[in-house]
């Protein structure tokens, strides 16, 4: 399994290159970050940084979107990031959110989202695409190498992620609902005549280490992480909107946003939201990794027995330099231990 982190391009940009540095030496392949430009700093001039202060580590949005970038430019980003540091990014994408909403607009349709991750791909590997009517292509780009992994919940866009996605990007951790997700998006990508096991599988959630036996301690874990759930509970509230709760999507991810009452952008991804008293404290344990060093383990493992090849972890919490440094010295050696078959 590899590992990623997920960081927001808040100032100083410095204390972002310094954090995609400490996980690199932690053992860390994966440094993403948010992508709204009027709630953070812009992150692909902090990219170029992160690569620079880097030897291995991959970067890229976790989750740019084609409503707030154009596709051509995005691509152009990406290829021109490769040609200095290396094959070094990848392209997370979804319908939108935060970049979109607090410009009073709407996430893109799912077929703008499948044209966009065609251009992009095309483009970012060096590849012609076309754009309209034209057929477009960068003639300095030689080599270039992009995976495009979809962000996805509902059960079209998982469809998509399975007919289109180089990789499907799941932000939560509740293994039952992964399962659900995961084998959707494998089940699409079958009867597209496309082969699953091709597909990366990357599960983001926040990730928040310490002795968690402690009922005050784990209290503190829990507030610290309950942003998330305001987080996916906005995607959660689009799925119901359109579907209903009676769909084939898992109850345990839509019974929870019936108390939902609105959400704050202007604290979006942030410990103490105050838009987020609505997520119960079951839904953080189940969304996110809380505890020990051993737990984290145990859930992962968990994980890894579903297919999913990527845990990337939201640092957005007041503990980043030492859940950082634990998973660096016990987390990933655990899991990079070889599996032992079961007779």
């Amino acid at each position: 399994m590899d590992f990623g982190v997920v960081l927001q391009t808040d100032p100083p940009a410095s204390r972002v290159v310094d954090l995609a540095r400490q996980a690199e030496n932690h053992g860390f392949d994966y440094a993403w970050t948010f992508d709204s430009h009027l709630l953070w700093q812009e992150p692909f001039v902090i990219y170029s940084a992160m690569l620079a202060a880097t030897r291995r580590i991959t970067v890229g949005p976790m989750v740019t979107n084609p409503a707030t970038r154009d596709w051509t430019v995005l691509a152009s980003l990406f290829a021109t990031l490769n040609d200095m540091y290396g094959n070094r990014t990848v392209c997370g994408i979804g319908r939108g959110d935060s970049a979109v909403r607090t410009l009073n607009g709407r996430p893109s349709n799912l077929a703008t989202l499948r044209d966009a991750v065609e251009v992009i791909r095309e483009l970012g590997n060096s590849r012609p695409a076309t754009v309209g009517e034209r057929t477009v292509q960068f003639p300095w780009s030689k080599g270039s190498a992009l995976d495009v992994w979809i962000a996805a919940y509902g059960p079209k866009a998982l469809a998509l992620t399975g007919e289109v996605g180089d990789g499907f990007i799941l932000q939560l951790a509740d293994p039952d609902i992964a399962a659900w997700m995961i084998k959707a998006v494998r089940d699409s990508a079958e009867a597209a005549g496309r082969d699953p096991d091709a597909i990366t599988f990357c599960v983001a959630a926040p990730a928040y280490t310490g002795d968690g036996s402690a009922p005050a301690a784990r209290a503190h874990m829990r507030e610290q992480c309950r942003w998330f759930g305001g987080m996916v509970g906005n995607h959660v509230a689009d799925i119901v909107a359109r579907y209903g709760t009676d769909s084939a999507i898992p109850q345990a991810l839509t019974d929870y946003v019936r108390d939902r009452e609105g959400y704050d952008y202007n604290e979006h991804g942030r410990a103490g939201n105050s838009h987020t008293a609505f997520v119960p404290d079951e839904i953080v344990e189940r969304f996110c990794l809380l505890g020990s060093p051993h737990e984290h383990v145990e859930k992962l493992q968990a994980l890894r027995e579903l297919g999913v090849d990527q845990f990337a972890l939201y640092l957005q919490h007041d503990n980043k330099d030492d859940t950082l440094r634990t998973y660096g010295e016990r987390v990933i050696p655990a899991m990079r231990e070889p599996v032992v078959a079961s007779a």
